[in-house]
């Protein structure tokens, strides 16, 4: 798990920016799919649990969230506070994990991109259930197994060796399957290829940038688990969370959100 964080760390230290529609109030909508409304996170106590280097964080304050603890264990601690220093304020810096929140109680915790990549999340769950208040909801999302068969098997032994790998080589590797990235957006335009309405709908949305770190984000990290349809599920149930509604976002990750029992 350390390896993973210090990984983060430096990744968010090395690409801290976040503009467009990568930081969009749009983008988080399409995360929380069905599950949750956007509008209802407007004054809300909200903690967001591995907050990187702020994309979320400051998606959370623009849709009217009250005040958000912003969580993240890593040293990219620095560039999530000078992403952020306009709102510091409405900010908790919490430089720890996620099974360390500090009490609230919340009335909302999300955890974007993040618990996949944690071998044991069931601590980070079990703390999110008891810091937050009666009704209060815990929103994930996480990568799923269904959808991405041909890419994992495609890229799983592509990872294998990707994340042992030096950043500098690997963002030279990284810019070259970007390349490639956008060649096969362009024919998802035109034929019905795999992954074609993520890569429409939300790759073909960022320019360069962020597409080039959506790569690195796949190929990175020293630990990556993709959630079947009752893994996700089970996520939060065994948890204790009551009400737990999943959603297949583009057919290739789950979105979750579950109840915090009165």
């Amino acid at each position: 798990m350390g390896k993973t964080i210090d990984d983060f760390g430096a990744q968010w230290r090395r690409y801290p920016d976040n503009e467009g529609y990568y930081a969009s109030d749009a983008l988080f909508a399409d995360i929380c799919g069905p599950l949750l409304d956007p509008a209802a996170i407007k004054g809300l106590r909200v903690a967001d649990l591995g907050s990187g280097s702020g994309r979320i964080v400051r998606m959370l304050l623009a849709l009217g969230a009250a005040h958000v603890t912003a969580v993240e264990p890593s040293e990219a601690i620095e560039a999530l506070k000078r992403n952020t220093e306009e709102s510091a304020d409405r900010i908790t810096y919490v430089h720890d994990t996620g099974e360390r929140l500090p009490d609230g109680p919340y009335d909302l915790i999300v955890s974007v991109g993040v618990l996949h990549h944690i071998p044991d999340p069931a601590p980070v769950t079990a703390r999110a259930l008891r810091t937050l208040k009666p009704g209060g909801r815990f929103l994930v999302w996480i990568y799923g197994r269904e959808g991405n068969e041909l890419y994992l098997r495609t890229f799983g032994p592509v990872r294998a060796v990707t994340k042992h790998l030096p950043d500098v080589l690997l963002a030279g590797i990284c810019h070259l399957l970007t390349a490639l990235l956008t060649v096969y957006i362009g024919l998802c335009r035109v034929l019905p290829l795999p992954m074609r309405d993520y890569a429409l709908s939300v790759l073909g949305r960022y320019g360069w940038r962020h597409r080039f770190l959506t790569v690195f984000d796949q190929l990175n990290p020293a630990y990556a688990k993709y959630y079947r349809q009752d893994e996700a599920r089970a996520l939060l149930t065994s948890a204790g969370f009551a009400d737990v509604r999943l959603h297949h976002r583009h057919g290739y990750s789950w979105s979750v959100i579950g109840t915090k029992p009165a």
